[in-house]
């Protein structure tokens, strides 16, 4: 159930970073570097977001 709720909330966190670069590339026209460190941020998260993916998956809490 932990698990579940970890990957719904690196999720989440995904999306904002998604609305917040979105917002950078708006206002900054595209020439800043917030807009790359929302890019790192999401990178990341969708990094630990297919590693809890796959840990929950191989321990059986997700299948």
């Amino acid at each position: 159930m932990w698990l579940q709720i970890l990957i719904a909330a690196v999720f989440i966190a995904m999306v904002i970073s998604l609305a917040m670069g979105a917002g950078f590339l708006l206002r900054d026209n595209g020439s800043s570097r917030r807009l790359l460190l929302s890019l790192k941020w999401r990178i990341g998260l969708a990094c630990l977001l297919m590693a809890l993916i796959i840990f929950g998956f191989w321990s059986g809490q997700l299948g």
